[in-house]
């Protein structure tokens, strides 16, 4: 079965289970009075599932739960009254629904949903009509009669009919805590009774105030309502005797069904994995801790069996732990063909806005990706997809003047690079200015007029705060917001981006990412005293430098490896730690492409798994840590951020201003 596939039968199967169980507590109130939030929840089930199937091209799934959410609608609406006919029905047609998502987990092809359809239309058809609640004879002010919405009239009828009392509470609040204190007040009033409507007014308001008028039914008298609501009240209607309803009909049999569902998923919480994955974590420092004593007991004692047992455990406590730890991180995958198909509504949206015609091609979409990294990137990629539609693709005429079809294309596509995911955007634009980029980094005072940067350098200077090359300022995009947004997140997720742009053909976007950062492979290095972990995702190789052979030029220190220039970053003098006075160091050679560099660094220990730990609110915005991280006898040791590195190595070798 296609993972889709599953998707959709665990997703379906899930709203079937809650209409069961909404439908149960309809039955269970129906003596005693319906409660509106049951019948609004189970309204929502079936426009859920309509969606969900009509996403998935399942017509048949998608008419049957239409014809029961349109049947929903006029219960709430108060066109239908719910007896134990309904109910029944109800149930029946959601055991149809089940029994057609089963069939469909066992074949491809969709059962025939039109005769169900049809017989709830009949069904429908015969009960509307009987369910016009009177209003008590009650007069109510035309005035706020008005205002409300079809369904609010309903609930209000529904409350009058049901000998409650209708009462309206009048409340100004300060503009700065309105929200909070009007939520403190609907609690009060729904702890008495049915809040109909919440109606904002601005008479007799002063000013930076708010009002609102909020209509409820309670069985309770105003006297009552007064003690625990404190504010200013009237009644609309007075309390009266309940009217009784109609003797429930005979209970029809139900036909039989299995309950066993088809599918074997569990939803689970991602914080639950993520304390799964502290405690592999801990078993780990505890794995490291077995491996010392016994290499510690060996040395002292020799090899004696005991000492041989001890060596033997840790491995197979090593082995289980490392399947362990893969098959938490397999739970944590998700296809980033979820986080494209939202971005296709984005597209549509926004392509509609700005009167542009763009098709949209999707590849890689099964590609697996970490579902924390999965939505923590969904908004630096939106940011993107709307800067394309925005300042990339041409208007239609542009493009036609231009040899070129009217409707833009953008390229969404992902696949796997050794232990990073590569998601590229690519559109067929009009490229980035980069004189219009340099003109506008000068006039901002992000670089000295004279300076000379490559084109790479240039570009990098749309993902600075701020920055717009756009003269106008639209909905879309255009106030120099949203690349930073970027660029910060990645660097905050352990990965960067990459522009490749050509004038008048259109730019592509590379976003690289960590598959995971759950449980991460690191080496562990020594700078003077201090010791720090570097990601082992973002190196290449570790080599030894000759202090003499690092030369100096425009005031950039570089290594020449394997004929190209390798700049180099003394992570001792970026955090200002003490210098050891040595010929050679250890060069760890990190980042991708033109933003390479080699780490000097006194000395390597090695590699370890590690979890990364967050620095907490106080600490981070510490430039150049990812994090901390425990090794060793409970060793915390700090993770080195290497894009952040990177990005202040350039800044300082280009001679830019700081911002």
């Amino acid at each position: 079965m296609k993972s889709s596939k599953k998707e959709f039968i665990a997703e379906a199967e899930e709203l079937i289970e809650e209409s069961q169980r909404l439908i149960l507590e309809v039955q269970d109130t129906l003596s005693t009075g319906l409660n509106p939030d049951t019948i609004n929840a189970l309204f929502r089930s079936m426009h859920t599932l309509k969606g969900v199937s009509g996403l998935f091209g399942l017509q048949g799934i998608t008419n049957l739960s239409h014809s029961l959410e349109t049947l929903m609608d006029d219960v709430r609406l108060g066109k239908i009254e719910v007896d134990e006919r309904v109910v029944n029905f109800l149930f029946k047609n959601v055991d149809i629904l089940k029994g057609i998502v089963d069939k469909l987990s066992q074949t491809d092809e969709e059962p025939d949903s039109s005769g169900f359809v049809r017989d709830i239309e009949v069904f429908r058809d015969s009960l509307k009509g009987g369910a016009v609640l009177p209003a008590g004879g009650a007069v109510i002010d035309e005035a706020i009669m008005k205002v409300l919405s079809e369904y609010e009239e309903h609930r209000l009828k529904a409350n009058v009919k049901g000998g409650k009392g209708i009462y309206l509470a009048k409340a100004v609040f300060p503009l700065e805590t309105f929200d909070t204190s009007l939520a403190e007040l609907t609690g009060l009033i729904k702890a008495k009774g049915e809040l109909i409507s919440t109606l904002p007014t601005s008479t007799n308001i002063p000013d930076g105030s708010i009002g609102f008028n909020l209509m409820f039914g309670s069985p309770g008298s105003l006297e009552d309502m007064k003690k625990d609501i404190p504010f200013d009240m009237e009644t609309l209607v007075g309390p009266q005797g309940a009217t009784q309803l109609s003797p429930q009909s005979q209970l029809q049999a139900q036909p039989e069904t299995h309950l066993k569902s088809t599918t074997t998923t569990v939803r689970v919480d991602i914080e639950k994995l993520d304390r799964i994955l502290n405690t592999i974590g801990e078993l780990s420092l505890a794995k490291e801790a077995m491996r010392r004593i016994g290499t510690e007991l060996g040395e002292t004692y020799g090899h004696t069996s005991l000492v041989y047992d001890i060596h033997k455990i840790t491995q197979t406590l090593e082995r289980r732990l490392a399947e362990l730890q893969d098959q938490v991180l397999e739970i944590r995958m998700v296809p980033i063909g979820q986080i494209f198909s939202r971005l296709a509504q984005i597209v549509r949206r926004y392509s509609r806005e700005i009167g542009k015609q763009i098709d949209l091609v999707m590849y890689g979409e099964d590609t697996e990706l970490d579902k924390y990294l999965a939505e923590e990137i969904i908004d630096p990629l939106m940011h993107l997809v709307r800067n394309s539609i925005d300042h990339g693709i041409e208007m239609p005429e542009v493009r036609r003047m231009k040899g070129k079809k009217e409707s833009g294309t953008v390229v969404l596509k992902a696949y796997q690079k050794g232990n990073h995911v590569v998601i590229e955007l690519r559109d067929d634009g009009g490229g980035i200015d980069i004189e219009k980029v340099r003109k506008k980094a000068i006039e901002k005072g992000l670089v000295h007029e004279d300076a000379e940067l490559s084109e790479a350098e240039t570009i990098d200077f749309i993902f600075t705060p701020g920055f717009s090359t756009k003269d106008v300022v639209s909905q879309v995009s255009g106030r120099g917001v949203g690349m930073d947004v970027v660029k910060e997140k990645l660097a905050a997720l352990g990965g960067f981006a990459e522009v490749e742009t050509k004038r008048g053909a259109g730019t592509t976007f590379m976003l690289t990412l960590p598959i995971t950062l759950a449980i991460i492979k690191a080496l562990i290095v020594r700078v003077g005293e201090e010791r720090f972990a570097v990601p082992l995702t973002s190196m290449s190789e570790t080599l030894i430098v000759e202090h003499k052979d690092i030369q100096t030029i425009e005031w950039k220190e570089v290594y020449y490896l394997r004929g190209e220039m390798l700049p180099m970053i003394r992570v001792n003098k970026f955090f200002g730690l003490p210098n050891q006075d040595t010929d050679r160091s250890f060069a760890v050679v990190v980042g991708f492409g033109e933003r390479k560099v080699g780490l000097l660094v006194d000395e390597l220990f090695g590699q370890h798994e590690i979890v990364i730990k967050s620095l907490g609110d106080y600490l981070k915005k510490l430039r150049g840590f990812a994090g901390a991280a425990e090794i060793g006898k409970h060793e915390v040791i700090l993770v080195l951020d290497i894009e952040s590195l990177i990005d202040e190595s350039i800044i300082k070798q280009k001679g830019t201003a700081y911002v």
